[in-house]
């Protein structure tokens, strides 16, 4: 039996988990059938201290009557923290989880993006306020995944004219993959940085220098396109221009950081119930908190790292200068003060958006992005969203759609596609347009980035967004 199907009788991950699992490959091997496997283990899920004393089912009996002891220990706040919804017909599971998150007893204050869908935890597009703690996995598995444009000094009409130029650029500066890497690592200051601030970072620090530079998979890109600026302004005059705009993270580092204190914080607060278990957290004066900490903002070094060495590096192949350069996390805890308040505020898919702050918020390789400032809204604890949004999970796309239609779409748009997996095309996401009018109080739009020359990881990759 898998682990979903284990789940949705009640098994709780971790321990009882792999319990679990044991015991049923005994089981079966004496001979039960499936049926009466599945009848027994919700029995035992129902009530576990019927079965204490059972040869075989006993182990499993005594973990689920800790694990339910403690949750029935659980106390969270007396009313939900506040928080506000941007934009309508969002992903209910998405809501539902915002809702569980507020329920916390260490939670202040929360918002949900437009772009929100479904996550572990904490949704994809939420913010989350907390006190003298912070979640793994409300900061997410990529941590401090980014964008990054910068402006090159080529005109656009290079789009068409050294457009083998340009796709030999990033086919040659960048490396997508799950496993993607360089023979010869790229040479970057942050390596110089203390990867001994967990056991974690320093057991994964070479692995991270050959990765140094990579765009790894998922709906991680790097792309050429149009920045369009209406007026002058970020120190341009108004007009069209190249841009080269990337979306990547802290690879596979980062997503061993979250994976390790994840599990230490589950561990440390097994009173939570089955809704809240992605949720547990590390306070910051403790041990395990203090080290995350540290590797979390580590990550942050290595993932604005990872894209300034692919800028430079396609800025010398190409030989053209940078006259312009924008960045921001959008997987990543903060330290901010917020009605006079030190808070932990978790943005999981959710961009900075504080009075004046630029950011990026992408569209799809067929939609366009746009460079925003932001307004410092402290409803939306100064966020905004990071992106258009899924629709529709990667298997209903690979499944609802074939690339004899995507290519026409795309080719409409003046897009040329150098590869990607039927998971990432336009229509598995929201409109843009639709989540930027969402949140027109939240930020300024000052440009409009329109992708033209677009790279992701191959089909067949695992994503790591």
């Amino acid at each position: 039996m898998k682990t979903r199907e284990l789940s949705n009788l009640g098994v709780p991950k971790g321990s009882a988990m792999q319990i679990a699992k044991d015991t049923i490959k005994a089981a079966a091997e004496s001979g039960l059938q499936r049926a009466v496997l599945r009848d027994t283990i919700a029995s035992v899920v129902d009530s576990p201290k019927s079965f204490l004393e059972h040869e075989l089912w006993g182990k499993l009996a005594a973990e689920l009557a800790g694990v339910f002891a403690a949750q029935s220990r659980y106390v969270g706040r007396e009313q939900a923290a506040p928080w506000r919804q941007w934009g309508s017909d969002l992903d209910p599971t998405a809501v539902q989880q915002m809702a569980h998150a507020c329920e916390l007893p260490i939670s202040h204050s929360g918002a949900l993006m437009p772009d929100a869908h479904q996550g572990y935890g904490l949704p994809i597009g939420g913010v989350l306020a907390t006190k003298d703690c912070v979640i793994p996995y409300a900061v997410g598995v990529d941590i401090a995944c980014r964008m990054k444009m910068t402006v090159l000094d080529l005109p656009t009409t290079a789009l068409q004219k050294q457009q083998d130029r340009l796709r030999g650029a990033i086919e040659r500066e960048t490396q997508f993959g799950i496993g993607a890497r360089f023979r010869k690592p790229r040479q970057h200051d942050v390596m110089d940085a203390d990867w001994s601030v967990s056991h974690i970072t320093k057991m994964n620090r070479d692995k991270a220098w050959k990765q140094l530079g990579t765009s790894g998979s998922g709906n991680h890109f790097v792309e050429f396109g149009i920045l369009t600026l209406p007026d002058d302004d970020l120190g341009l005059q108004a007009g069209q221009y190249l841009a080269l705009l990337s979306h990547s993270g802290s690879r596979g580092t980062g997503a061993a950081v979250c994976d390790y204190y994840s599990r230490v914080a589950k561990q440390l607060h097994p009173e939570l119930p089955r809704e809240l278990v992605n949720l547990a957290w590390l306070d910051l004066d403790s041990q395990a908190g203090g080290e995350y900490w540290a590797a979390m903002n580590l990550m942050g070094e290595y993932a604005a790292a990872n894209h300034a060495c692919i800028h430079k590096a396609i800025a010398k192949h190409l030989g053209v200068d940078v006259i312009l350069d924008i960045e921001n996390h959008h997987n990543f805890a903060w330290k901010e003060t917020h009605g006079g308040e030190e808070l932990i505020v978790h943005r999981k898919g959710a961009t900075p958006a504080g009075a004046g702050v630029l950011g990026i918020i992408p569209g799809s390789m067929g939609a366009p992005g746009y460079v925003v400032r932001g307004n410092g809204v402290e409803s939306s604890l100064q966020s905004a969203a990071h992106g258009a949004g899924r629709k529709m999970s990667r298997t209903a796309a690979k499944r609802q759609f074939n690339w004899k239609d995507v290519k026409p779409f795309l080719a409409k748009r003046g897009v040329t596609l150098m590869s990607a997996g039927l998971d990432e095309v336009p229509m598995a996401y929201k409109d843009i347009d639709e989540v930027m009018a969402s949140q027109r109080d939240l930020v300024d739009t000052v440009a409009r980035f329109d992708p033209k020359l677009v790279k992701m990881a191959p089909a067949g990759e695992r994503p790591e967004d």
